[in-house]
């Protein structure tokens, strides 16, 4: 039996904030990660999938260069040699994050626990810990559809794993993990479709730059199928074909990979051992200061399905460890006007209100500005590709609300503009703005 002063039970982006932050105010802190540290993100999630996506980017700027004048030879990625690289850069947080955990006196335990009480937690080991606090942060991990032959298909993790660009590849989602493997897998020397359950891409992202991207997504060679229903998936020799629930079957492919959404690690915590509250989903609840119903247990990050995102767990656990251990006895995270972005090609970054739900709250006192433009460079290489911008404003001071960007460094452009929204920015303060000439970005403060 070993006595801290907090446990922290997943060495994911969440747990190790939560970790990192409450020793340095002072706590005798352990750590439970059973896998690789840094989780989801550092290992199957934003980090490598960033890193594909960049090389994803330099064949497209490859297939331009002979058409502006480059007296270049486009060539096929090799797999090995980036992923030989990928795997490097991941490697050096692995070791930081060991340096870091080291040098702040936190415990680490390469392990599972579960928990015998509100204050304690058995390892897999047999040993127990105790602590007056306890976080769970164990993240959550791809899911697949419930479909005959279902076993057929890998999931998003297991696009990490791939060493070539297989001919022919499936994708079943239209979120945000599906547009991204689609561009990735395209732009690197695939044949990609993409089968949507719904009729767009992006639900929750506004419509008209969801529908442009689909447009560019097309231009690319991307097919679409949106309303498509999964019945099944088929053996065909090596490959596997998609069986529609109206019994037609198209042509196999040589990959099937699902993004259908992920579930919370919960399983084998025993939750049920002390009461604590969770869904159907098994995800579990936490109130505004990330508290669940049990007193000394709290979550953060994917296992409550709150905005699951990687800073959002970052930002929630060291606001939490500032109010137990840092004397701040207002800090939580503000979870309104998050801004997020889209690995898509070209990216699309979105902060605040959808032009739907301000209408919705706000009725007819919003109104919406818009432009539409091809970049400079796809300009110059005569690139089909447009960009589109769109700024959503209520009231007679035109307060901005809603910020959506689709096009090329969507991505870098919306950082410095999500602070603007949350600090109360009006349509007046942007046309009082000098624009930086010329960028796609001063498109956003020219808009009229």
């Amino acid at each position: 039996m070993s006595d801290f002063d907090l446990i922290v039970l997943g060495g994911g982006s969440g747990g190790l904030a939560a970790a990192f932050r409450a020793a340095n105010h002072g706590a005798r802190v352990a750590l439970l990660e059973p896998h690789l540290l840094g989780g989801t993100c550092v290992n199957v999630g934003c980090v490598p999938k960033k890193a594909m996506w960049l090389a994803a980017e330099i064949a497209g700027k490859l297939s331009m260069a002979e058409t502006l004048g480059f007296a270049t030879r486009h060539g096929q990625l090799d797999w090995p040699v980036f992923i030989a690289h990928r795997q490097r850069y991941i490697e050096n947080i692995h070791q930081s994050y060991k340096r870091r955990l080291d040098a702040a006196g936190i415990a680490t335990l390469p392990m599972r626990a579960h928990f015998v009480d509100a204050r304690t937690v058995e390892c897999n080991d047999g040993v127990r810990l105790r602590a007056p606090k306890i976080v769970i942060a164990t993240g959550g991990r791809p899911q697949r559809l419930q479909v005959a032959g279902a076993e057929l298909a890998g999931v998003s993790d297991d696009f990490f794993h791939l060493c070539h660009a297989p001919k022919r590849v499936a994708l079943i989602g239209s979120g945000y993990i599906a547009v991204e493997l689609a561009g990735v897998l395209q732009a690197l020397g695939s044949q990609v479709e993409l089968f949507a359950r719904n009729s767009r891409l992006l639900a929750s992202f506004d419509a008209e730059l969801a529908e442009l991207l689909a447009e560019d997504y097309r231009q690319s060679g991307v097919h679409l199928h949106f309303d498509y229903r999964l019945q099944a998936l088929e053996r065909d020799g090596a490959r596997i074909r998609l069986r529609a629930a109206d019994g037609v079957a198209g042509e196999a492919f040589d990959t099937v990979l699902f993004a259908t959404g992920r579930q919370p690690n919960t399983d084998g915590l025993h939750l049920e051992n002390v009461g604590v509250a969770m869904d159907m989903r098994g995800q579990v609840q936490v109130d505004a200061w990330q508290s669940t119903n049990v007193d000394g247990v709290y979550a953060v990050g994917d296992v409550t399905g709150q905005l699951t995102l990687t800073p959002v767990a970052i930002a929630a656990a060291r606001r939490l460890m500032d109010r137990l251990f840092g004397g701040q006895s207002g800090a939580k995270l503000d979870y309104r006007d998050v801004a997020t972005v889209v690995f898509s090609h070209p990216p699309i970054a979105i902060v605040g209100l959808t032009e739907a739900a301000a209408r919705a709250q706000h009725g007819d006192a919003v109104q919406v500005f818009r432009t539409g433009f091809r970049p400079m460079l796809y300009a110059l290489a005569d690139v089909p590709q447009r960009s589109l911008f769109k700024l959503v404003c209520v009231g007679d001071e035109r307060r901005i609300v809603g910020i959506h960007l689709l096009g090329d460094g969507a991505d870098e452009i919306m950082q410095g503009f999500a602070v603007a929204l949350k600090r109360g920015i009006t349509l007046d303060d942007l046309h009082d703005t000098v624009a930086i000439h010329p960028t796609s970005a001063e498109e956003v403060v020219l808009m009229r």
